[in-house]
């Protein structure tokens, strides 16, 4: 059976194409933060540009850097921002590609969520979609020998992300990782008060309370918060900024926030 692979999309773009200047980076995001335990079950994370989200990025990952070697499996679901679609998108791909090297994908997790009638094989969703490839190269960089299960989420309800997330949950050696920003195109005071609301909802596990226009990501993200607070989890905001704090204009930004699930 040939491998197949999902090459990268926005390399040269979203971040550095080049191997070396990558891994530098991502490496010196990392060092600005520190890590603290315990190391989280679920991570909410944002997806933009480097320059603009990844230092938030990084303040969530490098509470991962612990668990290095237990970690084996990262279940990644991030919003649709270039197609529509109903339900949840899986993969046929072997394996994800960075100017880092090749990711292998989970497919027998992959296979044991098709018998959900909200998820479906989509290739097409993922071909173009950089909410889960910004994630690879900090995943490959703090992560030793680890699989994915990449999800691009739709419309679909917490409940239905929910019911994914279950099934895929397993134990210490499984993170999930939600890809989403926050506002967007507000002013800077106008987005930081959108986002501190937004934060809060997190931070109460109240799904109901977090809209489209508050993030982008808010269906992975509610179907997230259904799970924890299902499970009695809690959540805890770590960074919360937006692109007027690390690199544009402040008369429109848009947010990021960093949150971790223990």
């Amino acid at each position: 059976m040939t491998s197949t692979v999902r090459s990268p999309a926005v390399a040269g773009m979203f971040y550095p194409s080049d191997t070396h200047e990558l891994r530098r980076i991502v490496h010196q995001f990392l060092k600005t933060t520190s890590a603290l335990d315990p190391v989280p079950k679920a991570i909410i994370v944002p997806h933009a540009g480097y320059i603009y989200s990844g230092p938030i990025a990084a303040s969530a990952y490098v509470r991962v850097v612990p668990a290095r070697d237990i970690i084996s499996k990262v279940v990644l679901l991030g919003p649709s921002h270039r197609i529509p679609l109903r339900g949840i998108a899986a993969t046929s791909m072997h394996y994800f590609a960075t100017p880092l090297g090749t990711v292998s994908v989970d497919q027998s997790a992959i296979k044991a969520i098709l018998s959900l009638p909200q998820v479906a094989v989509m290739d097409h969703a993922h071909t173009y979609e950089h909410s889960l490839e910004v994630h690879l190269p900090f995943l490959q960089e703090i992560l030793a020998d680890f699989s994915i299960i990449p999800l691009v989420v739709g419309e679909a309800t917490a409940r239905e992300v929910g019911e994914v997330l279950e099934k895929l949950w397993g134990g210490e050696e499984t993170l999930i990782v939600i890809s989403s920003d926050l506002s967007h195109y507000q002013d800077y005071s106008a987005a930081q008060k959108m986002d501190k609301l937004t934060s809060q909802a997190i931070e109460d596990l109240k799904p109901e309370a977090i809209h489209h226009e508050q993030a982008c990501g808010q269906r992975p993200v509610n179907g997230l918060l259904y799970m924890a607070k299902k499970l009695g989890m809690r959540a805890q905001t770590i960074d919360l900024r937006n692109s007027g704090d690390t690199a544009g204009p402040k008369h429109q930004v848009v947010g990021y926030g960093a949150y971790v699930f223990n």
